[in-house]
């Protein structure tokens, strides 16, 4: 009896999508195979990740899901969350596991670090000769959750942004990343990230998909940052009164709506809450 196609995927976001699960049952319809889903988790070249371990936590919900659906269909299917970017993450598997075949999901263009960095065009050229397969995958099209960045320093445990937070996630299926850009004082960054740290958990305990990032000092460089490593969808940008915003006599909100074409959430907060000492 002839040994099982050996399928590797790499997918991170797009793992659940119907998509991909079904052209990896028409490859399961041709005949006897394994197949070994990798799900690259890296973390962020900026800033410091509060409770990164909830953005892998994130990736094995999805790629369990997957699993348990191909499996349910009668795929031979396992799973693996690794701290790689997609790059370095099919260079090892295929070193390790020696797959037959290679199948890479992203999202859209517009929407996916991996083809904006050119990373598909890099793992086509690692496979060599093993049949290559990219398939993009729309989630908005198939009703996914939407990632959506939310930006908030000293507003962030404000009750308007958790409350607009907790409003989003009540109208459709959502995913939350909160930036906290660090300030310049010795000691802001210890302080914008007890800050966040309590925001997450807060949210986090009440069910919402929340992780948190303090990213760089000005907040529209963590933006771009942030969307040049990531798919997102919307923006919620909080800020003091404009009277009192540094942000916003930098007119922050109108250049991420120029320049991210994404739709942007501004929520005023009058009073900063402090960390306790």
């Amino acid at each position: 009896m002839s040994e099982p196609r050996h399928i590797l995927v790499i997918a991170n976001e797009t793992v659940v999508s119907n998509r991909l699960i079904e052209l990896i049952e028409q490859h399961a319809g041709k005949g006897s195979v394994q197949v070994t889903v990798v799900a690259p988790v890296r973390q962020p070249s900026h800033g410091y990740v509060v409770y990164y371990d909830t953005r892998k936590a994130a990736a094995r919900r999805r790629l369990d899901k997957t699993l348990d659906k191909l499996q349910l269909d009668g795929v031979h299917a396992s799973g693996v969350v690794v701290e790689a970017d997609p790059v370095s993450a099919l260079r090892d598997a295929i070193n390790q596991l020696e797959p037959d075949e290679v199948i890479v999901s992203t999202h859209p263009e517009q929407k996916s670090g991996w083809l904006r960095k050119n990373a598909v065009e890099q793992m086509r050229r690692i496979a060599g000769d093993l049949p290559f397969e990219h398939v993009v995958v729309d989630l908005s099209e198939e009703h996914g959750p939407a990632n959506v960045l939310v930006v908030a320093n000293q507003t962030v445990l404000g009750e308007p942004l958790l409350d607009r937070i907790r409003a989003r996630a009540a109208a459709g299926p959502a995913a939350f990343l909160i930036l906290s850009p660090q300030g310049d004082a010795p000691g802001s960054a210890a302080t914008a990230e007890k800050r966040l740290l309590r925001a997450v958990t807060r949210l986090r305990s009440e069910g919402l998909d929340v992780h948190g990032q303090i990213a760089h000092p000005d907040p529209y460089t963590a933006v771009m940052q942030a969307i040049e490593d990531e798919r997102v969808d919307e923006l919620i940008v909080s800020t003091f009164p404009s009277e009192r915003s540094g942000w916003m006599r930098r007119q922050l909100v109108e250049r991420l709506q120029a320049d991210t074409k994404l739709p942007v959430d501004h929520v005023v907060v009058d009073v900063p809450v402090e960390v306790p000492v």
